[in-house]
């Protein structure tokens, strides 16, 4: 990824760049600074938000707390917090880390957006409820102000009902929204891989942006979206009048 890449992005009609700024495992709490900041400048010189992500592994919360830190320090419009890590196997453990670190983070960072990347309910709820059990929506709610559900119907199979764009991301909104008791809570939904999404999943995953007023969506990743996606997600772009 390089600063070329952001105008490209821009050209293709993209608002929001989530670029990740630091893995657990990697010395320094930024993986690249200097990149980073040139990514950061690019976007904003082509009016693109920008919003750094990390994912934390709960091992070691003062770790994970320099890294989102570190992340802010960019001159971000948000910090996202990818809660997928399964590397504290205790989940009462894990749990109770997590919420640590998400209010510790709220109270670091008080005028800083915050976003929580969370595992799509569909799948904590029914497809593999055991792959984070108890996942503790309400005491996670006051930390966060958006939340971006990876509702990668693309790793869904088939006849489970759930590979459908549109029906996924719906499922997901609705879903989370129930379990953090707030009807109205901001979610920005995440639709897959791209190069695996069809037309169909496209179309859909718009229609469940507006059906649910969410407020946004995005694709996984910038490299693997094709051109062929760019029409579908016109719709999506703030400001934008075309209606579907």
């Amino acid at each position: 990824m390089r600063p070329a890449d952001v105008d490209a992005m821009a050209a293709a009609g993209v608002q929001t760049l989530f670029i990740q700024t630091a893995k657990a495992e990697q010395s320094g709490d930024l993986a690249d600074p200097d990149l980073l900041i040139a990514l950061v400048d690019r976007a904003r010189a082509r009016g693109l938000a920008v919003v750094g992500w990390y994912a934390p592994t709960l091992v070691d919360e003062e770790g994970d707390i320099r890294h989102l830190v570190a992340a802010a320090s960019l001159g971000v419009d948000g910090v996202a917090v990818d809660i997928e890590a399964r590397d504290v196997g205790d989940v009462g453990v894990r749990n109770q880390r997590l919420i640590s670190l998400s209010g510790r983070l709220r109270r670091a960072l008080p005028g800083q957006r915050l976003g929580a990347i969370v595992m799509p309910p569909v799948l904590l709820d029914l497809v593999n409820p055991g792959y984070w059990p108890g996942f503790p929506w309400r005491e996670l709610a006051a930390s966060y102000d958006v939340w971006l559900p990876m509702s990668y119907s693309t790793e869904r199979r088939r006849d489970s009902g759930w590979r459908d764009g549109y029906r996924y991301a719906i499922e997901n909104v609705t879903r989370l929204r129930e379990h953090l008791g707030r009807p109205g809570a901001p979610v920005h939904a995440i639709s897959g891989i791209a190069d695996r999404l069809t037309r169909a999943d496209l179309d859909g995953l718009v229609r469940a942006v507006n059906e649910t007023r969410a407020v946004g969506a995005s694709l996984y990743d910038w490299r693997s979206t094709g051109a062929v996606a760019w029409p579908f997600l016109t719709p999506l772009r703030r400001g934008s009048d075309t209606k579907r």
